[in-house]
């Protein structure tokens, strides 16, 4: 049986085949088939976790740093809201997030990826997956989310924060909040969108759907308000389960 590691070679290879440019229609349909059955095993797992917010963050954040500990407040108080959180499933930031779910006993989710490096999912999950493609995984993370919150991180971090502010801004899914933790470490993000909408290149109304803070109080009235209270979220309702789909 191949390692994870020859695993996520393997769909390395595949996706830098795919984006290379048109190939024989045999390899681009068993292509999609791949996507599609990935695409299913992640609906499966995560239609029953319950509403979510994902909280995006650096790997790279070690335990007890203030980043760490400041993600492991906001997932407690996240998990006390009654919410499921939802991470990459990694480690760092997405550990922290994680392990203050834990900490309050509430649901605690990872949508990992198979990289050659071999990121394993961190030890605080009470369900999670492992995807091979990065849009797959991109998709899942903003499927189930009601809200999102952005810790400090690198260049997956600004990936997964514009990637929901761009379909919020066109209408793709509905206005729901961003919440930006780290003012200090994020001010030039600001300062580059503030002189984004002096060129007339994003509007004010864009500017205003990010909310920034260094407040775990403050970041989890904006979620209560704008997602709870907005919403109409109800803790423990869930969809309904079909025996036949084995559910």
């Amino acid at each position: 049986m191949p390692s994870d590691t020859t695993s996520a070679r393997s769909a390395v290879r595949a996706e830098r085949r795919f984006l290379a440019g048109p190939r024989s229609r045999r390899s681009e349909l068993r292509f999609m088939w791949t996507v599609v059955r990935e695409f299913l095993r992640g609906f499966r797992v995560l239609h029953f976790v319950g509403p979510c917010v994902s909280v995006f963050g650096s790997a790279r954040v070690t335990a007890g740093s203030p980043f760490y500990e400041l993600a492991r407040e906001l997932g407690a108080g996240l998990s006390q809201q009654g919410f499921t959180v939802l991470t990459g499933g990694g480690p760092g930031i997405m550990e922290a997030a994680n392990r203050g779910a834990r900490d309050m006993g509430g649901p605690s989710v990872g949508c990992n990826i198979e990289l050659p490096e071999e990121q394993h999912h961190n030890p605080y999950l009470d369900t999670w997956l492992s995807c091979r493609y990065f849009f797959v995984r991109k998709v899942l993370l903003v499927k189930y989310s009601y809200a999102f919150v952005i810790m400090p991180g690198g260049l997956g971090t600004l990936d997964e924060l514009f990637e929901a502010l761009t379909l919020i801004q066109n209408k793709k899914i509905l206005d729901f909040p961003v919440v930006v933790v780290g003012r200090d470490y994020w001010q030039p993000l600001l300062e580059l969108l503030t002189q984004m909408e002096e060129h007339g290149m994003i509007a004010p109304a864009d500017v205003r759907l990010l909310t920034f803070t260094d407040s775990v109080e403050e970041a989890l009235a904006h979620i209560e308000h704008h997602a709870v209270v907005k919403f109409k979220l109800l803790p423990g309702r869930e969809p309904r389960r079909w025996w036949w789909f084995g559910e």
